[in-house]
């Protein structure tokens, strides 16, 4: 089958379905992943201790302060200098994100983590944005609690033409939530 006519088909197929019944017939999957596969890599040290690092680093830091690095981001996303993205990249924690997605054999399309405030702590790709905080990903886990779970829309990526969702929790130490983590799901995978 032609390549152009794989995504239109899927593009026709997600509108008659519509995104959001086929997020419900994948959320059983989805659950059970963040509950046992996604859970046991969180708990890791160097999830949880990098989460807290950064922590210490921006839980004083002001929303002004937030939106600036933000906005740093985003312009490195676009330039050939980018010393915060590679800041983030160079971390322990995202190398062993980015392994992870190595390891998932194309389940997972992105990994990223992030701290109490909604900043990115590591990832195993470039994110378009540093700040999550602002977004229901990192609002609807960090903020409800250790059990929380938020499914996304089930949406075509444009990048790799697959079906993909995210997937975000919160990152717990000790029975606290400290951080949350997003993983992008290829539905095909499940």
């Amino acid at each position: 089958m032609n390549s152009r006519i794989v995504p239109a088909v899927l593009g026709i197929v997600l509108a008659a379905l519509g995104a959001n019944a086929l997020a419900d017939e994948v959320s059983d999957s989805l659950t059970t992943l963040a509950r046992t596969e996604v859970q046991e890599w969180l708990d890791s040290a160097i999830v949880r201790d990098q989460i807290k690092a950064q922590n210490r680093k921006h839980g004083g830091m002001s929303e002004a302060d937030i939106i600036a690095l933000d906005q740093q981001w985003r312009a490195e996303t676009g330039a050939s200098d980018q010393p915060l993205i590679r800041q983030v990249l160079a971390t322990p924690l995202s190398s062993y994100l980015a392994e992870i997605k190595e390891k998932s054999g194309g389940k997972y399309t992105e990994i990223f983590v992030m701290d109490m405030v909604g900043l990115n702590v590591g990832q195993s790709d470039i994110t378009s944005d540093y700040w999550q905080g602002d977004e229901a990903k990192w609002q609807q886990t960090f903020k409800a609690g250790p059990q929380a779970i938020h499914i996304g829309d089930v949406e075509m990526d444009e990048s790799t033409q697959q079906l993909q969702v995210q997937l975000s929790l919160p990152v717990v130490d000790n029975g606290a939530v400290i951080g949350a983590v997003t993983i992008g799901v290829n539905v095909d995978a499940l």
